[in-house]
């Protein structure tokens, strides 16, 4: 349930309650070893008064996925695809270093793999669907665009977070930006100096 401040501040601090023991636990287990009764622990909430608000652990998930997927989309809407891939690039990393640890874990573990995957058709939906270039492609270069750069993207952050985020995000963008844009031969260029 979505909060709209007009509701009463019980109902407020439950469903605060309940997001919040949900964002600890995407933090410390992969969704399918969730549970309600878990949930409703750590909340400190009956089971009756959770499904009150959600009819399944399923809704939750689906309202944090629209929230965070409908911010990333509002950040990037102003962007032409492919012409400010750049730009999007460059958004997907400051926004996801923005979104904390639960963001993370989404982006980055292996059992919410369903769950990123859906938050990514949403954005190419309302990106990439949007660019007459895109549409004015064959079927199979559309999907040869879309993979490549959907995975290309969100591989390089993983790795980024898998490596301890070493190197600061700016240089992360600028080399992510060099090969989803230039390609290997943007990578060995002399220009860029990635070649140390």
């Amino acid at each position: 349930m979505k909060l709209t401040g007009t509701e009463d501040l019980r109902v407020q601090k439950t469903i605060e309650a309940i997001r919040t023991a949900f964002e600890q636990m995407i933090c410390e287990m992969d969704y399918h070893e969730m549970t309600v009764k878990e949930l409703c622990e750590r909340a400190k909430i009956n089971k009756k008064t959770f499904y009150r608000y959600y009819p399944a652990m399923d809704d939750l998930l689906l309202e944090l996925q629209m929230e965070i997927s409908s911010e990333y989309i509002k950040r990037i809407s102003r962007y032409r695809l492919p012409e400010e891939l750049d730009k999007v690039n460059e958004s997907f990393f400051r926004y996801s270093v923005e979104k904390g640890e639960v963001y993370e874990k989404i982006t980055c573990a292996s059992g919410y793999t369903s769950i990123r995957n859906r938050m990514i058709g949403r954005v190419n939906e309302a990106t990439w669907e949007k660019s007459a270039w895109y549409n004015n492609i064959p079927d199979w270069q559309r999907h040869m665009l879309i993979v490549y750069v959907q995975f290309t993207l969100v591989e390089l952050y993983k790795q980024w977070v898998a490596d301890g985020k070493k190197i600061p995000v700016e240089e992360v963008i600028q080399l992510s930006n060099c090969l989803i844009c230039k390609g290997i031969d943007g990578f060995r260029s002399p220009a860029i100096g990635w070649r140390k």
